[in-house]
């Protein structure tokens, strides 16, 4: 048998968890980092566990399972991890800290000079220019009109690059 390689699935829309029950019945080794996401419904709090990388699953297989991992009907597609060494390392690091049970969230790469979209608030749709990011979270934005422009803050997790 080949040896075992480090691939990161790209799955359908919110089919991450169905994709890891189907790696198990396989025997593939497949991770998915999740954290714990607690929502009140009613007076009651219920406590979910989310992807921490929504649309993607992490497997370990050998090169010549990959065809058949990509044709199943929860995978978009299969992408090729190129630094294995690495890759290994760093989801090592992101369990590890999973399990301290401290907060932790995604933190978009977006930087200075990017240009963004708002994906949810008041200004949903609005193209804008990064100005300068503060933290994990808080991100200034330059919006330009009319040959002025205005800044405003707003969180990372409602942005995306353009």
């Amino acid at each position: 048998m080949s040896q075992l390689a480090w691939y990161a699935a790209h799955t359908r829309p919110r089919r991450e968890k169905k994709l890891k029950a189907y790696c198990e019945k396989e025997n593939f080794i497949a991770v998915l980092p999740c954290f714990r996401s607690a929502h009140k419904y009613r007076g009651k709090t219920v406590v979910f566990d989310k992807p921490l990388f929504p649309g993607y699953l992490f497997v370990q297989i050998a090169p010549s399972q990959s065809q058949s991992l990509a044709q199943n009907e929860h995978v978009a597609r299969v992408l090729t991890i190129f630094d294995q060494a690495i890759f290994a390392q760093q989801l090592q690091n992101i369990l590890i800290a999973l399990e301290t049970g401290l907060e932790i969230q995604v933190a978009p790469e977006i930087g200075p000079g990017q240009r963004v979209r708002i994906k949810q608030g008041p200004l949903q749709g609005m193209e804008a220019w990064v100005e300068t990011r503060q933290g994990m979270s808080t991100v200034y934005l330059r919006l330009d009109f009319i040959g002025q422009a205005a800044a405003v803050e707003l969180p990372a997790d409602h942005l995306e690059l353009v």
